[in-house]
Protein backbone atom coordinates (compact mmCIF):
# COMPACT_ATOMS: atom_id res chain seq x y z
CA UNK A 1 0.00 0.00 0.00
CA UNK A 2 1.12 3.40 -0.36
CA UNK A 3 3.36 4.71 2.17
CA UNK A 4 5.22 7.77 2.28
CA UNK A 5 8.53 8.16 0.89
CA UNK A 6 10.21 9.65 4.08
CA UNK A 7 8.33 6.69 6.35
CA UNK A 8 9.37 3.89 3.71
CA UNK A 9 13.07 5.62 4.16
CA UNK A 10 13.21 5.36 7.57
CA UNK A 11 11.75 2.18 8.66
CA UNK A 12 14.43 0.38 11.19
CA UNK A 13 13.67 -3.95 10.18
CA UNK A 14 13.23 -5.50 13.71
CA UNK A 15 14.80 -9.06 13.08
CA UNK A 16 15.50 -11.25 16.05
CA UNK A 17 17.91 -14.22 17.30
CA UNK A 18 20.54 -15.17 15.47
CA UNK A 19 17.62 -17.73 13.51
CA UNK A 20 16.17 -14.93 11.84
CA UNK A 21 19.62 -13.37 10.62
CA UNK A 22 20.26 -16.13 9.10
CA UNK A 23 17.54 -16.60 7.30
CA UNK A 24 17.92 -13.06 6.22
CA UNK A 25 21.39 -13.70 5.06
CA UNK A 26 20.19 -16.49 2.93
CA UNK A 27 17.56 -14.35 1.43
CA UNK A 28 14.66 -16.68 1.31
CA UNK A 29 11.65 -16.40 4.26
CA UNK A 30 8.49 -18.20 3.68
CA UNK A 31 6.98 -16.42 6.69
CA UNK A 32 7.02 -12.76 6.81
CA UNK A 33 9.59 -11.30 9.79
CA UNK A 34 8.66 -9.06 12.09
CA UNK A 35 8.82 -5.46 11.30
CA UNK A 36 9.40 -2.33 13.43
CA UNK A 37 6.36 0.18 13.34
CA UNK A 38 6.59 2.67 10.90
CA UNK A 39 5.52 6.56 12.40
CA UNK A 40 3.60 7.87 9.77
CA UNK A 41 2.63 4.96 7.79
CA UNK A 42 -0.33 2.98 7.96
CA UNK A 43 1.52 -0.51 7.51
CA UNK A 44 4.98 -1.73 8.76
CA UNK A 45 7.19 -3.88 6.68
CA UNK A 46 7.53 -1.34 3.38
CA UNK A 47 10.51 0.04 2.97
CA UNK A 48 11.48 1.10 -0.56
CA UNK A 49 10.07 4.33 -1.83
CA UNK A 50 9.14 3.04 -4.72
CA UNK A 51 6.62 0.24 -3.48
CA UNK A 52 3.67 2.90 -3.96
CA UNK A 53 0.47 0.98 -3.21
CA UNK A 54 2.08 -1.99 -1.96
CA UNK A 55 -0.17 -4.21 -0.35
CA UNK A 56 1.23 -5.59 2.89
CA UNK A 57 0.94 -9.15 3.96
CA UNK A 58 -1.40 -9.66 6.41
CA UNK A 59 1.15 -10.20 9.43
CA UNK A 60 2.75 -6.82 8.30
CA UNK A 61 -0.53 -5.25 8.62
CA UNK A 62 -0.84 -6.34 11.85
CA UNK A 63 2.52 -5.22 13.39
CA UNK A 64 1.06 -1.45 11.92
CA UNK A 65 1.22 1.54 14.26
CA UNK A 66 -2.21 1.45 15.17
CA UNK A 67 -2.31 5.31 15.76
CA UNK A 68 -1.21 5.73 12.59
CA UNK A 69 -3.41 3.54 10.48
CA UNK A 70 -6.34 4.54 12.79
CA UNK A 71 -5.72 8.54 11.42
CA UNK A 72 -4.84 7.21 7.99
CA UNK A 73 -8.29 5.65 7.72
CA UNK A 74 -10.24 8.77 8.77
CA UNK A 75 -8.43 11.33 5.87
CA UNK A 76 -9.16 12.20 2.88
CA UNK A 77 -6.99 11.96 -0.67
CA UNK A 78 -5.35 14.87 -1.94
CA UNK A 79 -4.37 15.39 -5.78
CA UNK A 80 -0.72 15.61 -5.67
CA UNK A 81 -0.73 17.38 -8.57
CA UNK A 82 0.80 14.90 -11.35
CA UNK A 83 4.32 13.92 -12.67
CA UNK A 84 4.97 14.63 -16.09
CA UNK A 85 1.35 15.64 -16.41
CA UNK A 86 0.12 12.50 -15.54
CA UNK A 87 -2.34 12.36 -12.54
CA UNK A 88 -4.67 9.64 -13.29
CA UNK A 89 -6.24 7.26 -16.17
CA UNK A 90 -8.48 9.79 -17.87
CA UNK A 91 -9.14 7.36 -20.80
CA UNK A 92 -10.80 3.85 -20.50
CA UNK A 93 -8.25 1.84 -18.72
CA UNK A 94 -6.54 -0.58 -20.22
CA UNK A 95 -4.36 -3.26 -19.04
CA UNK A 96 -2.23 -5.34 -20.61
CA UNK A 97 -1.04 -8.74 -18.91
CA UNK A 98 2.54 -10.08 -19.25
CA UNK A 99 3.35 -13.56 -17.77
CA UNK A 100 7.14 -13.29 -17.86
CA UNK A 101 9.09 -16.42 -18.20
CA UNK A 102 9.88 -19.38 -19.78
CA UNK A 103 9.24 -20.85 -16.12
CA UNK A 104 5.15 -20.59 -16.83
CA UNK A 105 5.88 -23.16 -18.77
CA UNK A 106 3.65 -24.30 -22.20
CA UNK A 107 0.43 -22.14 -23.14
CA UNK A 108 -2.63 -23.22 -24.35
CA UNK A 109 -5.87 -22.38 -24.64
CA UNK A 110 -9.13 -23.35 -22.92
CA UNK A 111 -12.52 -23.33 -23.82
CA UNK A 112 -13.42 -19.73 -22.82
CA UNK A 113 -10.41 -18.58 -24.95
CA UNK A 114 -8.23 -17.92 -21.93
CA UNK A 115 -4.55 -18.42 -22.13
CA UNK A 116 -3.41 -21.66 -20.13
CA UNK A 117 0.09 -22.28 -18.49
CA UNK A 118 1.27 -25.81 -17.74
CA UNK A 119 3.64 -23.99 -14.71
CA UNK A 120 0.55 -23.23 -13.25
CA UNK A 121 -0.56 -24.98 -10.26
CA UNK A 122 -3.25 -22.66 -8.45
CA UNK A 123 -4.40 -21.32 -11.83
CA UNK A 124 -3.32 -17.80 -11.58
CA UNK A 125 -3.66 -17.04 -14.88
CA UNK A 126 -6.79 -17.98 -15.98
CA UNK A 127 -8.47 -16.10 -13.20
CA UNK A 128 -6.35 -12.95 -13.62
CA UNK A 129 -7.56 -12.66 -17.47
CA UNK A 130 -11.38 -12.96 -15.92
CA UNK A 131 -10.97 -10.66 -13.01
CA UNK A 132 -9.35 -7.96 -16.13
CA UNK A 133 -11.42 -8.98 -18.45
CA UNK A 134 -14.97 -8.48 -16.58
CA UNK A 135 -14.11 -5.25 -15.49
CA UNK A 136 -16.34 -2.45 -16.29
CA UNK A 137 -19.23 -5.50 -17.38
CA UNK A 138 -22.55 -6.34 -15.58
CA UNK A 139 -22.80 -2.52 -14.60
CA UNK A 140 -20.57 -3.19 -11.77
CA UNK A 141 -19.92 -0.15 -9.42
CA UNK A 142 -16.69 -1.25 -7.91
CA UNK A 143 -15.04 0.58 -10.67
CA UNK A 144 -17.21 3.39 -9.61
CA UNK A 145 -15.32 3.97 -6.93
CA UNK A 146 -12.49 5.22 -8.91
CA UNK A 147 -14.27 7.88 -11.37
CA UNK A 148 -14.48 10.09 -8.41
CA UNK A 149 -11.45 11.09 -8.72
CA UNK A 150 -9.57 13.51 -11.27
CA UNK A 151 -7.04 15.44 -12.40
CA UNK A 152 -6.84 19.14 -13.92
CA UNK A 153 -7.52 20.40 -10.23
CA UNK A 154 -5.25 22.14 -7.83
CA UNK A 155 -2.64 20.16 -6.13
CA UNK A 156 -3.78 19.24 -2.31
CA UNK A 157 -7.30 19.62 -3.60
CA UNK A 158 -9.19 17.10 -1.90
CA UNK A 159 -12.77 17.11 -4.76
CA UNK A 160 -12.77 17.04 -8.09
CA UNK A 161 -14.83 19.35 -11.13
CA UNK A 162 -16.69 17.80 -13.49
CA UNK A 163 -13.76 16.85 -16.17
CA UNK A 164 -10.95 14.89 -16.08
CA UNK A 165 -12.30 11.95 -14.42
CA UNK A 166 -11.01 8.27 -13.98
CA UNK A 167 -12.60 6.60 -16.74
CA UNK A 168 -14.88 3.70 -16.46
CA UNK A 169 -13.91 0.29 -18.48
CA UNK A 170 -16.46 -0.22 -19.95
CA UNK A 171 -16.93 -3.74 -21.87
CA UNK A 172 -13.61 -4.93 -19.67
CA UNK A 173 -10.42 -3.63 -19.12
CA UNK A 174 -8.29 -6.49 -20.63
CA UNK A 175 -6.37 -5.18 -23.68
CA UNK A 176 -3.50 -7.93 -24.13
CA UNK A 177 -1.89 -11.41 -22.81
CA UNK A 178 1.52 -12.02 -23.57
CA UNK A 179 3.40 -14.97 -22.71
CA UNK A 180 6.99 -13.56 -22.59
CA UNK A 181 8.96 -17.20 -22.68
CA UNK A 182 12.13 -15.27 -24.23
CA UNK A 183 14.07 -16.44 -21.11
CA UNK A 184 13.30 -17.13 -17.04
CA UNK A 185 12.41 -15.03 -15.21
CA UNK A 186 14.62 -13.36 -12.53
CA UNK A 187 14.65 -15.23 -9.25
CA UNK A 188 14.67 -11.94 -7.36
CA UNK A 189 13.83 -8.97 -10.28
CA UNK A 190 14.61 -5.55 -9.47
CA UNK A 191 12.71 -2.69 -9.94
CA UNK A 192 14.73 -1.86 -12.62
CA UNK A 193 13.72 -5.18 -14.26
CA UNK A 194 10.50 -5.14 -13.58
CA UNK A 195 10.25 -1.55 -15.15
CA UNK A 196 12.28 -2.56 -18.40
CA UNK A 197 9.68 -6.00 -18.67
CA UNK A 198 6.80 -3.64 -18.82
CA UNK A 199 8.82 -1.45 -21.44
CA UNK A 200 9.49 -4.24 -23.40
CA UNK A 201 5.59 -5.30 -23.15
CA UNK A 202 4.34 -2.09 -24.59
CA UNK A 203 6.79 -2.75 -28.04
CA UNK A 204 5.46 -6.48 -28.50
CA UNK A 205 1.91 -4.60 -28.07
CA UNK A 206 2.50 -2.04 -30.58
CA UNK A 207 1.94 0.34 -27.73
CA UNK A 208 5.20 2.60 -29.03
CA UNK A 209 3.58 6.22 -28.30
CA UNK A 210 3.34 8.56 -25.27
CA UNK A 211 -0.12 8.50 -26.59
CA UNK A 212 -1.05 4.83 -26.69
CA UNK A 213 0.40 4.57 -22.83
CA UNK A 214 -1.25 7.52 -21.99
CA UNK A 215 -4.48 4.77 -20.20
CA UNK A 216 -2.31 2.01 -20.03
CA UNK A 217 -1.23 -0.38 -17.12
CA UNK A 218 0.98 -3.51 -17.68
CA UNK A 219 0.34 -6.67 -15.01
CA UNK A 220 3.64 -7.80 -14.73
CA UNK A 221 2.85 -11.45 -13.21
CA UNK A 222 6.08 -13.54 -12.13
CA UNK A 223 6.15 -17.25 -11.58
CA UNK A 224 5.62 -19.43 -8.66
CA UNK A 225 9.00 -19.93 -7.15
CA UNK A 226 9.99 -16.18 -7.56
CA UNK A 227 11.07 -13.44 -5.39
CA UNK A 228 10.37 -10.55 -7.84
CA UNK A 229 11.06 -7.32 -5.44
CA UNK A 230 12.34 -9.60 -2.66
CA UNK A 231 8.99 -11.02 -2.66
CA UNK A 232 8.19 -13.88 -0.33
CA UNK A 233 11.19 -13.30 1.44
CA UNK A 234 12.61 -11.30 4.77
CA UNK A 235 12.95 -8.17 3.06
CA UNK A 236 9.58 -7.94 1.12
CA UNK A 237 6.24 -8.62 3.33
CA UNK A 238 4.39 -7.09 0.34
CA UNK A 239 2.17 -9.43 -2.05
CA UNK A 240 2.43 -6.13 -5.13
CA UNK A 241 2.81 -2.84 -5.64
CA UNK A 242 2.93 -0.89 -8.54
CA UNK A 243 4.82 2.38 -10.16
CA UNK A 244 5.98 4.14 -13.62
CA UNK A 245 9.52 3.41 -15.19
CA UNK A 246 11.14 6.77 -14.46
CA UNK A 247 11.39 6.97 -10.70
CA UNK A 248 14.44 7.35 -9.84
CA UNK A 249 14.66 5.50 -6.71
CA UNK A 250 13.59 1.92 -8.24
CA UNK A 251 16.26 -0.66 -7.91
CA UNK A 252 18.41 -0.82 -10.28
CA UNK A 253 17.58 3.12 -11.39
CA UNK A 254 14.54 4.20 -13.28
CA UNK A 255 14.14 2.52 -16.52
CA UNK A 256 14.79 4.31 -20.08
CA UNK A 257 11.50 4.05 -22.32
CA UNK A 258 11.08 5.09 -25.78
CA UNK A 259 7.62 5.09 -25.60
CA UNK A 260 6.63 7.39 -23.09
CA UNK A 261 5.83 6.75 -19.37
CA UNK A 262 4.51 3.18 -18.72
CA UNK A 263 2.48 2.24 -15.80
CA UNK A 264 3.05 -1.15 -14.45
CA UNK A 265 2.50 -3.50 -11.66
CA UNK A 266 4.39 -5.72 -9.98
CA UNK A 267 2.14 -8.88 -9.34
CA UNK A 268 4.15 -11.66 -7.92
CA UNK A 269 2.70 -15.20 -7.74
CA UNK A 270 0.57 -14.58 -4.59
CA UNK A 271 -0.57 -18.02 -3.69
CA UNK A 272 3.09 -18.78 -2.84
CA UNK A 273 1.94 -16.64 0.54
CA UNK A 274 -1.28 -18.15 1.09
CA UNK A 275 -2.86 -16.68 3.59
CA UNK A 276 -0.40 -13.81 4.43
CA UNK A 277 -1.74 -12.63 0.85
CA UNK A 278 -5.36 -13.28 1.22
CA UNK A 279 -6.22 -16.97 0.45
CA UNK A 280 -9.57 -17.82 1.72
CA UNK A 281 -10.03 -14.52 3.09
CA UNK A 282 -13.38 -14.20 1.96
CA UNK A 283 -14.61 -17.78 0.60
CA UNK A 284 -13.86 -20.77 1.91
CA UNK A 285 -12.18 -23.98 0.94
CA UNK A 286 -11.26 -24.03 -2.83
CA UNK A 287 -13.33 -21.82 -3.91
CA UNK A 288 -10.84 -19.19 -1.80
CA UNK A 289 -7.67 -20.32 -3.14
CA UNK A 290 -7.53 -17.43 -5.31
CA UNK A 291 -9.63 -14.97 -3.18
CA UNK A 292 -5.69 -12.91 -2.52
CA UNK A 293 -5.01 -12.91 -6.22
CA UNK A 294 -8.05 -10.74 -6.76
CA UNK A 295 -7.88 -8.53 -3.98
CA UNK A 296 -4.46 -7.94 -4.42
CA UNK A 297 -4.68 -7.83 -8.60
CA UNK A 298 -7.81 -5.62 -8.00
CA UNK A 299 -6.13 -3.50 -5.44
CA UNK A 300 -3.26 -2.77 -7.84
CA UNK A 301 -5.50 -1.61 -10.47
CA UNK A 302 -7.32 0.96 -8.79
CA UNK A 303 -4.17 2.15 -7.27
CA UNK A 304 -3.41 2.34 -10.59
CA UNK A 305 -6.24 4.69 -12.55
CA UNK A 306 -6.31 6.43 -9.07
CA UNK A 307 -2.51 7.51 -9.24
CA UNK A 308 -0.99 6.80 -12.34
CA UNK A 309 2.63 8.05 -12.16
CA UNK A 310 2.79 7.89 -8.13
CA UNK A 311 2.58 10.09 -6.49
CA UNK A 312 1.02 12.53 -8.74
CA UNK A 313 -2.56 11.31 -8.28
CA UNK A 314 -4.55 10.44 -5.22
CA UNK A 315 -2.93 9.89 -1.91
CA UNK A 316 -3.47 10.71 1.95
CA UNK A 317 -1.04 13.28 4.15
CA UNK A 318 0.81 9.72 4.85
CA UNK A 319 1.07 8.67 1.47
CA UNK A 320 -1.76 5.96 1.26
CA UNK A 321 -3.16 5.32 -1.43
CA UNK A 322 -7.28 4.66 -2.24
CA UNK A 323 -7.05 0.68 -1.94
CA UNK A 324 -4.39 1.05 0.74
CA UNK A 325 -6.69 2.74 3.42
CA UNK A 326 -9.23 -0.50 2.96
CA UNK A 327 -6.81 -3.09 2.67
CA UNK A 328 -7.62 -6.09 5.59
CA UNK A 329 -10.78 -3.82 6.55
CA UNK A 330 -12.56 -7.19 7.06
CA UNK A 331 -15.48 -8.96 5.05
CA UNK A 332 -18.66 -7.12 4.40
CA UNK A 333 -20.19 -4.27 4.95
CA UNK A 334 -20.23 -0.86 3.26
CA UNK A 335 -16.15 -0.97 2.37
CA UNK A 336 -15.29 -4.40 3.47
CA UNK A 337 -14.01 -7.37 0.88
CA UNK A 338 -16.61 -9.27 -0.49
CA UNK A 339 -17.93 -10.81 -3.48
CA UNK A 340 -18.39 -8.37 -6.68
CA UNK A 341 -20.05 -9.94 -9.66
CA UNK A 342 -18.98 -9.18 -12.97
CA UNK A 343 -20.31 -10.62 -16.49
CA UNK A 344 -17.04 -13.21 -16.25
CA UNK A 345 -17.69 -14.26 -12.59
CA UNK A 346 -17.56 -13.64 -8.57
CA UNK A 347 -14.83 -12.26 -7.83
CA UNK A 348 -13.54 -11.64 -4.50
CA UNK A 349 -12.44 -8.17 -4.26
CA UNK A 350 -11.62 -5.15 -1.45
CA UNK A 351 -13.42 -1.86 -0.95
CA UNK A 352 -11.68 1.61 -1.68
CA UNK A 353 -11.44 4.66 -0.35
CA UNK A 354 -14.06 7.27 -1.71
CA UNK A 355 -13.69 11.08 -0.85
CA UNK A 356 -17.12 11.21 -0.97
CA UNK A 357 -18.22 9.99 2.01
CA UNK A 358 -14.68 9.62 3.74
CA UNK A 359 -14.74 5.86 4.61
CA UNK A 360 -14.16 2.74 2.22
CA UNK A 361 -17.12 1.81 -0.07
CA UNK A 362 -17.28 -1.27 -2.91
CA UNK A 363 -19.52 0.78 -4.97
CA UNK A 364 -20.14 3.73 -6.21
CA UNK A 365 -22.49 5.24 -8.92
CA UNK A 366 -20.19 6.13 -11.77
CA UNK A 367 -19.07 9.78 -12.32
CA UNK A 368 -18.98 10.20 -15.85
Amino acid sequence: MGISPTSRRARVRALTGLSALALAAAGFVTAPAAQADQPGSEFAGQSHPYRHGSVPTKEAAEHANAASAAASRTTNLKFGGGVDGIGVTTGAPKVYVIFWGSQWGTAGTDANGYTTLSGDPSGEAVRAQQLFKGLGTNNETWSGVMTQYCEGVAKGATTCGSTGHVGYPTGGALAGVWVDNSAAAPGQATGNQIANEAIKAAGHFGNTTAAANRNAQYVVLSPTGTHPDGFNTSTGNFCAWHDWNGDTTLTGGAATSPYGDVAFSNDPYVTDMGTSCGQNYVNSGSAGLLDGVTMVFGHEYSETVTDQNPAGGWTDSSGAENADKCAWKGVGGTGGSQNVAFATGSFAMQGTWSNAVSGCQISHAIVH
